[in-house]
Formats: structure tokens, sequence, C-alpha cells
């Protein structure tokens, strides 16, 4: 199996920074293993650009390396963003999700996720998202203590209840049989936020390549508003 992917960010109309990172940072093409992902940063002043910065290199280490199961990978991005804290106090609280993807020659995808970035498969049966927002509201959808269209504009829907960096963390994984014409998004939630799952859908089926996607995507949400930092990594499944 193949895999083609293209990647952008953009700290949108309102933050002055960008505490998002991901990898690659460059387009590419690849027959697998390949490790992509993204990661949204939080904590005061440039701690969050920091602390996402951090766990991308520490995850994202001897990336060709296909012994490495994700799960490790973020749990030594949580390592290594446990040890900056504790070496410089100043950055006393910083965090970070990540949503990362092993691509595989035998054309299965294995995941590894804490927070609320997100993945998404596009396919013939239509787009689904892969991943669990590890948020307090989607915790009270799940229980059915409110409605999804009441969590959409709850002003704590934000509230993470998993990060990196704050200590044992557990991680969500999983894995997927890919076919060739799939495709994979992962986000931050800056795209998430500000465009809806059925816009995302039509752009991502547009028939555009995965370069013109990711910034249509990103464009959409700065369109939108911007009020955050938007990251995308599209990926294309070829035979």
């Amino acid at each position: 199996m193949k895999y083609v992917w293209a990647s952008g960010t953009d700290a949108g109309r309102v933050r002055e920074h960008n505490e998002d990172s991901l990898f690659p940072t460059t387009s590419g093409n690849a027959d697998g293993p390949v490790v992509l992902m993204v990661a949204d940063g939080m904590g005061g002043a440039v701690a969050g650009e920091v602390a996402s910065r951090l766990a991308v290199e520490a995850a994202a280490f001897d990336h060709e390396d296909d012994s490495i199961e994700p799960i490790a990978r973020v749990a030594s991005a949580n390592e290594a963003v446990i040890e900056a804290t504790l070496a410089d106090p100043s950055l006393s609280g910083m965090g970070t999700t990540m949503t990362l993807v092993r691509l595989n020659p035998d054309g299965t995808a294995d995941f590894a996720h804490v927070g609320d970035s997100r993945a998404y498969l596009l396919s013939e049966g239509g787009m689904r998202l892969l991943t669990n927002d590890h948020t307090v509201i989607n915790e009270l959808v799940e229980l059915g203590k409110i409605t999804p269209k009441e969590a959409a504009n709850h002003p704590h829907r934000h509230m993470l209840t998993r990060v990196l960096g704050i200590g044992p963390i557990s991680i969500d994984t999983f894995s997927i049989e890919l076919q060739p014409g799939d495709r994979i998004l992962l986000c931050s939630d800056g795209l998430t936020t500000m465009v809806a799952d059925f816009t995302i859908e039509q752009i991502l089926d547009a028939g555009e390549g995965v370069e013109p996607s990711s910034w249509a995507l990103i464009e959409q949400a700065n369109t939108a508003g911007g009020v955050d930092n938007t990251t995308v990594v599209v990926i294309d499944v070829l035979p």
C-alpha cells in the first residue's frame, strides 16, 4: 500500500501564537511504515507551544522504526513534557493533546490518541470519526446527561479529561484496515470547533489532492472566525 500526505498549520485570526505542532511538517509519500501526528498544546505564555513541540519530537523519534508501537510513542511524548516541567517550574501546568497514526505497508493503520484532537476516515461509506474526545462534555453526552446539540455550544465543551504532560495517562489505541481510495484526516480542534463535520466531509470529498484539501480546510476554519490555531494532516491511501 502507498500513502500520500500533506500537512498544514495556521495560527488563525485571533491567537498570537500557534500552540499546535505536527509531524511530518512537509508533504510526502511512502509505502509505509510512516508515522504522522498532530498535537495541540496548552499552558501559560508560550508553554503550550513548548508542550506540543516536545511531545511531537519525542513521539517522532526514530519514526522509521516500525517496532516502536504508537502507544509507546505517545507514552514517550507524555514523559518528555513531564520531564520538561520538572526541569523548569515556570512551565508547570503545560500539556498537550496528541493524535498519532502509523500507516503500515499491509494497509493497516494503528492509532494512539489522547485529548480532543481528532482522526477521521473518509471512505466509500462516507466520513466517520475514529477517535473519542476526552472532554467533560463528551463524557456527559455518553452518559446521556446532555444531548449532542447541547454539547456543541456548551461553554465548557473544551475542558479536557485527559492530556499529556500532567501525570500517568490512559492512551486510546485501535487499528483499522484501509482500502485504496480511503482518505484520513488528523486535525486539532481549531478545525472542528469552527467547521461542521458535514463541511469537512464536503471538502475532503471534493476530488482535490491532499495539498489543496489541507489548505482548504484551514481556510474554511479561518473564514468561520479562526478563533484557534488550526492544524491538519490529510492522507490518501493508494494501491
